[in-house]
């Protein structure tokens, strides 16, 4: 009969600084975060030099073997772990016996400025996690460029974020921290047009569609869940376009809006350029 596999200890080191990730202050002083469950883990393995340390039950480590394959060709070190260790790190109610620790990968906001984005999704006192990591998943979906989160919205790297990005953390660049006044100067300096989405806008998006005035470079601003953008970011844009209610709802939540903006500015912008497309590396 083979060995049991060695299991590392509940009080181990490495355990006790893995479950203090799950407290932002904690996650700043490492810079590190988890990334739980399969998708993510595998996404953190292929973006490099990200995933550091990989936690595996025995049989999600059966289960699981190309991803624990992957981490290990990337340098991470792994742990097995018994199923209450792996419930003691994870965030999760139903942990799925993956659980990684990973690097910060925010990029400073002036790399994405040099890069000159035609498509940004700015979120400004977006306060839940889920609703973060949603539209990022979104602005992902839609061949965005780059998300900035300002200095007033949630910690990307919450846990609640990172899964509901659902991977899209690893795969576009994201800037953390910066007042908003400094990102729509930094992007209008850039030559991006900038457009906040507020359900009481002047501005309707149809009609902008119509003009044909969504064709160039644009930055969305998405505001807080429940009182959307305060009049002082308003009037920063250069339009406050509101998403047409043709129905009955009384309004649309955050992450619908979002992805309805950001597929009208990368439809309008493939129209106009031919540039952008859904499967655009």
């Amino acid at each position: 009969m083979p060995a049991a596999p060695e299991l590392i200890s509940p009080r181990s080191a490495r355990v006790l600084a893995a479950r203090r990730l799950a407290k932002r202050n904690f996650r700043g002083k490492d810079r590190l975060f988890l990334a739980e469950g399969p998708q993510a883990v595998r996404e953190a393995a292929g973006h490099a030099d990200t995933l550091v340390e990989l936690f595996a039950t025995v049989d999600a480590a059966e289960r699981y073997a190309d991803i624990i394959g992957e981490a290990r060709g990337a340098g991470a070190r792994v742990h097995l772990a018994d199923e209450d260790v792996i419930a003691d790190i994870s965030t999760t109610v139903t942990p799925q016996g993956l659980v990684g620790i990973c690097r910060f990968l925010d990029t400073p906001f002036e790399d994405i400025l040099k890069a000159r984005p035609r498509l940004v999704a700015v979120l400004a006192n977006v306060r839940d996690p889920g609703n973060a990591g949603t539209v990022l998943r979104c602005a992902d979906a839609a061949g965005a460029e780059a998300v900035v989160l300002t200095d007033a919205s949630v910690d990307l790297y919450n846990p609640k974020a990172v899964r509901a990005s659902v991977g899209s953390l690893f795969h576009l660049p994201v800037a953390v921290g910066v007042p908003v006044e400094e990102v729509v100067a930094g992007l209008r300096d850039a030559g991006v047009r900038i457009l906040a989405a507020d359900g009481a806008g002047t501005d309707d998006l149809d009609d902008e569609l119509d003009k044909g005035t969504m064709g160039g470079p644009t930055a969305w601003v998405f505001g807080n869940e429940a009182w959307g953008l305060p009049e002082e970011t308003r009037t920063l844009a250069d339009a406050v376009v509101r998403v047409p209610i043709h129905g009955k709802a009384e309004s649309l939540n955050l992450a619908t809006a979002a992805a309805v903006c950001l597929y009208a500015s990368a439809r309008a912008q493939r129209a106009s350029g031919g540039c952008r497309s859904v499967t655009q590396s």
